[in-house]
């Protein structure tokens, strides 16, 4: 498990930034929204592990195993979102001020904002993927994905492609990575809301079920 997790892990955090990739491209951001789902449209068809969509899954029914492949999966995604952003800025340079101006409004907005924003993109993921588990339906990923970039809530992933981008042109800035911590603590926040707040639901059904 650990394995697959690391390095599907890392051709998940890829994909993702070939959606940021697109986004980045779109002079019409509508389109860029909705182009981008294709990253998550693919890692549920190809059974990839994605971390912001494993971790509301793991609360559900947590395990062990499970547990230790957050984190590997997690470094996995980084890797590969990060490295690709860096390919993208070397074949697109034309792309590093996009992501600079998207990056800067990130970390000018602050961390509590981000925080907050990384916790409702976690409620949306957990239901594009969940939909897309239990329902077999790809409505999820299709109207989840582009509503969380339009409102401009943090996904970690797609942070760290977009930090990779901007990174490529004048010095680093260490409160990126400090940006992009806060925002996975806000994926796995909201990752967990909607499975807790079910599961509450169904044990108060159940309860009165059987009174």
């Amino acid at each position: 498990m650990l394995k697959h997790a690391f390095w599907s892990g890392i051709a998940s955090g890829m994909l993702v930034g070939i959606g940021g990739t697109v986004y980045l491209s779109c002079q019409n951001k509508v389109v860029g929204a909705v182009l981008f789902s294709v990253a998550l449209l693919c890692i549920c068809l190809l059974g990839l592990y994605l971390y912001t969509g494993k971790i509301g899954l793991f609360i559900e029914k947590p395990d062990k195993k499970s547990a230790l492949a957050l984190p590997v999966g997690l470094g996995g995604n980084i890797i590969g979102a990060a490295l690709t952003g860096v390919l993208t800025a070397i074949a697109k340079p034309s792309l590093i001020d996009a992501a600079q101006s998207a990056c800067s409004a990130k970390l000018e907005g602050g961390f509590i904002k981000g925080l907050i924003a990384a916790i409702f993109c976690g409620v949306l993921m957990y239901a594009a993927v969940k939909t897309y588990g239990t329902k077999g339906t790809l409505l999820g990923i299709i109207f989840c994905i582009p509503t969380f970039i339009l409102c401009g809530f943090e996904h970690s992933i797609a942070d760290a492609y977009y930090f990779a981008v901007a990174s490529m042109r004048g010095s680093f800035d260490p409160m990126r990575i400090v940006f992009i911590l806060v925002a996975v603590v806000g994926n796995t926040l909201g990752g967990w809301i909607l499975p807790v707040l079910i599961g509450l639901g169904k044990g108060r059904v159940e309860s009165n079920g059987a009174k």
